[in-house]
């Protein structure tokens, strides 16, 4: 299991070129027009994970297989799109496709590239597209509301729920929050979700500097910093021009650029590492001769639920799973001496997977 991230932004930001250096693909035409990119563009990359090598090199795996995650490259929202401007009602339905949203903003100076409002503000940038998420959240609830007021005088209990559900969401909208603010109660989440506002999805501000403050920042990426961190979001500062470069290179070329440029890792593993932690998400690997490869799941996943993420027959015929963490399996360099020093455990079906088990699962077929 990856994720699914929409790029989203106001046109010539930096979208489009932050999407082909991710994605190692010209599929996105980047080009300094509003709406270059019509359809959105999906593109896969690996997520690099340093310790799959590691274990690969260690168990002698023939074959090393990285879990994935997947770009949504999606064309530059407008003032004005939750009402169909632009290319809006497009836009907004490719945006509840996705899992979270990564809102790439300009912080960077350039009079070669123009802004559609005629200025660079970040900040202006951001409330833009909240505002308009929000307008299309509050007009799909109402909307929804109506719908639903037959079945609600009928007494039906589905319908209750999501009449309560809408107003709790429509409430805070009104009041310029975003619906992710509401607190859903566990016995909601499954209704909650199936609402599909596009303000529930977690957000990620990517912020798009010049080359020269990819390793500091600027005074335009601090604002967004402070901005995410009021709002209990997340930021990553990325130089797309960097990335772009970075996807022409091989390794050894791009550990000198990085170093050269003063950056300890590519901004593809920050933008990986931050999206994980905005959707609590957690790797665990499966070694053996024949391949070394990593899985993601959910923080706080079973082993049953894990197993399944290979195959349902995993899940379904669940005994136990086989454990080592990924320190003491590196430390005794595998399974045999890991075995032997008991750091191999067996666990049962309510095993939390911890991020980094090496597993091997038993189960009936």
């Amino acid at each position: 299991m990856g994720f699914k991230m929409g790029i989203v932004g106001l046109p010539n930001v930096g979208k489009s070129t932050l999407f082909n250096a991710l994605t190692r693909t010209a599929a996105a035409q980047a080009s300094n027009f509003p709406f270059c990119t019509i359809e959105p563009n999906v593109g896969e990359v690996s997520v690099p994970d340093a310790r799959l090598d590691r274990l690969a090199e260690i168990a002698g795996s023939k074959q090393i297989i990285p879990t994935r995650m997947t770009f949504v490259d999606i064309a530059g929202l407008v003032k004005g799109a939750s009402k169909g401007e632009g290319l809006g009602n497009q836009f907004l339905a490719n945006i509840r496709e996705t899992d979270a949203i990564a809102h790439v903003l300009r912080c960077f100076e350039d009079a070669d590239i123009t802004h559609v409002e005629g200025r660079v503000d970040p900040i202006a940038d951001a409330e833009t597209i909240d505002t308009e998420l929000m307008i299309a959240d509050i007009d799909s609830c109402e909307k929804r509301l109506a719908n639903l007021a037959r079945r609600v005088k009928g007494g039906d209990k589905d319908a209750l729920d999501q009449e309560r559900l809408l107003k709790a969401a429509l409430a805070a909208l009104s009041d310029g929050k975003p619906a992710r603010t509401v607190a859903v109660a566990a016995d909601d989440q499954k209704q909650w979700r199936m609402l599909q506002l596009l303000t529930t999805k977690p957000v990620l501000y990517v912020c798009n500097v010049a080359e020269s403050d990819a390793a500091t920042g600027n005074a335009l990426s601090a604002k967004v910093a402070a901005m995410a961190a009021a709002q209990g979001n997340s930021h990553v500062v990325i130089s797309a021009r960097i990335e772009e470069e970075l996807a022409q290179m091989d390794r050894a070329d791009a550990a000198v650029f990085l170093e050269e440029m003063g950056l300890d890792e590519a901004g593809l593993d920050r933008l990986i590492k931050a999206g994980y932690a905005l959707l609590g998400l957690q790797t665990y690997f499966t070694v053996g001769p024949k391949e070394a490869r990593a899985w993601t799941i959910r923080g706080g996943t079973l082993a049953p639920q894990a197993a399944g993420v290979i195959h349902g027959d995993f899940e379904r015929g669940f005994i136990r799973a086989e454990t080592v963490a990924y320190a003491d399996y590196v430390a005794l360099g595998g399974e045999t001496k890991a075995r032997a020093e008991g750091k191999l455990r067996a666990e049962g079906k309510t095993y939390l997977v911890q991020d980094g088990d090496v597993l091997h699962f038993l189960f009936n077929t």
